[in-house]
């Protein structure tokens, strides 16, 4: 759809022209909106902060994503608010407040049950750790704490009070052409926090916007091992879970950047881009909840040591899901994801190759519950379903197959009383003092064939029912 973009004039606002606001006029200005409807997505606590702040003499702006998602119609997620009031006079200006880093310049403001970060304009000095300045200055001037923003999209300041927007980077012209660019030099950028790098395709990914080359040029993948874990985990978590995460993803790729953080894609790209693509494609199919977009784009990670060709010329990847498991263990460890996540992803991607057969009959698919979780085996389904889309092949037959294994399930949940081993009428200590077994993995092994023999008939799970069956199995016990 093509962007009919606003009117504007150009208004000088001092320091020789290095900062300029945009005035909007009337008119048409299309998908833009006017400073009405801009006013109208802005909580009333936002607009009371920056109206008590300009009425006490103070210049006051939105700064951050809010200008940006207000401009491209969106409603903003957070609302960051910059001025010239250093942090006690904030703090003058407003009956509540509370600390939230008055030393890096920002105080939080309590207006009845909203909380509003406010925070002074100020300039940085060198990033030495690749993640916070070595210093902090305040300074009086908004186009100063612009300077030090990463993207001209998010270097744009907004007072829909005096409906003004401050651009010195031009990043209005580059939402018009959604154009992703680093302020000033990108290696400067990344350079002070190296998730920017990272960052620069979550944009893309989240907005559909296209990087600007100069930008990517400046990447230094090797710079990206300064970040922890859990801050890439959550960049690349964003960038999964975006609207079109395939931008993203090619982008890491193609940068170094997705083999620095992730080793284990190395023998996936560049060597085998029809993987790579695949995998891709999953997370597109898939639903966007993290810990599914995770499982589907680690879930053929084993294909390439698995790969066989067979006397006839076909190709097989035996056990690539227990490979690709471990492959996806190793970087959920290393990205520090809570136990609860990783244990999920690492079981959808062991059990994504079940036999997704419409004849199984209902023991089996108890078994199967039994071995995922009853929690997760729509979760399973659903990567199955993905994997059959991303092939590329028609699918509609075993997306109908899916369905009903699902409907089937359904009907299984709701009148079953034994899908794991924990529900069966014995526990461990019982058939250890039964058989007189020390602890061990053969006590694992006999719960496990007791579990398939109830599944055959849940009406055995009775405790007299399973100890018979135990006495006539181990009969020399």
């Amino acid at each position: 759809m093509p962007v009919r973009f606003f009117y504007a004039s150009v208004v000088a606002l001092g320091m020789g022209g290095e900062e300029i606001a945009l005035r909007l006029k009337g008119g048409r200005w299309g998908w833009w909106g006017k400073w009405r409807r801009i006013r109208r997505r802005i909580p009333a606590a936002v607009l009371t902060v920056l109206h008590h702040l300009q009425s006490s003499g103070y210049q006051a702006y939105l700064v951050g994503g809010a200008p940006r998602d207000l401009l491209l119609g969106r409603v903003p997620q957070d609302w960051d608010i910059t001025t010239d009031a250093r942090p006690e006079q904030v703090k003058a200006v407003f009956p509540r407040t509370f600390p939230l880093g008055e030393k890096f310049g920002t105080v939080g403001v309590l207006l009845d049950d909203t909380q509003v970060e406010v925070t002074t304009f100020r300039q940085e000095g060198g990033y030495s750790d690749g993640r916070r300045p070595d210093w902090v200055a305040f300074t009086p001037a908004v186009g100063d704490d612009l300077a030090r923003r990463d993207f001209t999209i998010n270097a744009i300041a907004l007072d829909p009070l005096g409906e003004k927007l401050v651009d010195p980077y031009g990043g209005v012209k580059d939402l018009k052409q959604r154009l992703v660019r680093a302020v000033g030099d990108p290696r400067v950028r990344f350079g002070e926090d190296p998730l920017r790098m990272l960052r620069f395709y979550r944009f893309q990914a989240t907005l559909g916007f296209r990087g600007e080359t100069g930008t990517e040029q400046g990447i230094t993948a090797g710079l990206i091992g300064k970040v922890s874990g859990e801050r890439l985990r959550d960049e690349l978590t964003k960038i999964l879970t975006a609207a079109a995460p395939a931008l993203g993803l090619e982008g890491l790729a193609r940068s170094g950047l997705l083999t620095v953080i992730l080793p284990e894609f190395g023998p996936v790209w560049p060597a085998d881009p029809a993987l790579f693509r695949h995998l891709v494609a999953t997370v597109e199919a898939i639903k966007p909840c993290p810990e599914l977009r995770w499982a589907a784009f680690l879930h053929d990670l084993g294909k390439v040591t698995t790969r066989r060709v067979a006397a006839d010329g076909r190709i097989h990847y035996y056990g690539h899901d227990r490979v690709s498991q471990e492959l996806a263990a190793a970087i959920l460890e290393r990205l520090h994801f809570p136990n609860t996540s990783r244990q999920k992803i690492l079981t959808l991607i062991r059990w994504h190759m079940f036999a997704a057969d419409p004849a199984l009959t209902d023991a089996a698919l108890r078994r199967l519950v039994g071995k995922v979780g009853p929690e997760h085996i729509f979760d399973l389904l659903e990567l199955r379903r993905a994997d059959i889309v991303a092939t590329g092949s028609p699918s509609y037959r075993a997306r109908e197959s899916l369905a009903f294994l699902a409907r089937r399930i359904e009907a299984l949940l709701a009148g079953e009383t034994v899908l794991t081993r924990k529900d069966l009428a014995v526990d461990g200590h019982e058939v250890m003092a039964f058989l007189a077994l020390p602890p061990g993995p053969e006590v694992g092994a006999v719960l496990n064939e007791i579990f398939r023999w109830v599944t055959e008939d849940p009406a055995r799970n009775r405790k007299d029912r399973i100890l018979a069956f135990l006495a006539e199995r181990y009969r020399g016990h």
